[in-house]
């Protein structure tokens, strides 16, 4: 099956959200595994209600690699709290492969894809289909991504129990801005809240 989009065109559409960073060398073609992988599941089970392959370029695998750019230098760990499809824990680890990612997601459907997905590219992404409030108490992480969480309130009290002390939370929100403004959008902020 031909790509949907090449890698000069993926590279093209995240060129906003990167900037000028080093991204490892094989980045854009991972991501298009993982469209087209998306793309395929997307069509029997609702995965993203996105479904136009350059929106979810830019919409997914932009914003959540954006993110992955203003994790601290420091984290080592990663929980994606509700991932979804995905997003934006399977970015981040394909950015940041040195980093331990899980991906927790309580949708049978989502966290098989997600399996599916993790398995396609190789990589060593735990995923925890379950919610992550059953995780063992013991287990803390550097940072806690939320994006597109449904109860947002109750997504940050779970967040703030998974989290190690002086890590932090890293969450999308549309309003009252936060530390860093997405770009090419007018709806989206990264903030961040830092845990002592």
């Amino acid at each position: 099956m031909a790509a949907l989009l090449s890698t000069d065109r993926i590279a093209v559409l995240l060129s906003p959200y990167v900037g000028s960073a080093a991204v490892p060398a094989d980045l854009y073609e991972q991501l298009s595994v993982y469209l087209e992988l998306l793309l395929k599941w997307n069509a029997r089970t609702n995965l993203t209600a996105i479904r136009e392959p350059e929106e979810i370029v830019r919409r997914h695998f932009g914003e959540s690699l954006f993110c992955g750019l203003h994790l601290p230098a420091e984290a080592t760990t990663v929980l994606d709290l509700g991932s979804g499809a995905g997003f934006p824990g399977l970015p981040i680890q394909l950015l940041r492969p040195e980093l331990q990612v899980t991906l927790a997601e309580s949708q049978h459907k989502k966290a098989s894809f997600l399996r599916e997905a993790v398995r396609t590219l190789g990589l060593q992404t735990e995923v925890w289909a379950d919610r992550a409030e059953s995780m063992p108490l013991s287990q803390r992480f550097s940072v806690v991504t939320l994006r597109a969480v449904d109860n947002m309130e109750a997504a940050m009290e779970a967040a703030r129990g998974r989290v190690d002390a002086g890590g932090c939370i890293v969450s999308f929100v549309t309003a009252g801005g936060g530390e860093w403004a997405i770009p090419g959008t007018d709806r989206g902020y990264l903030r961040v809240e830092r845990v002592l």
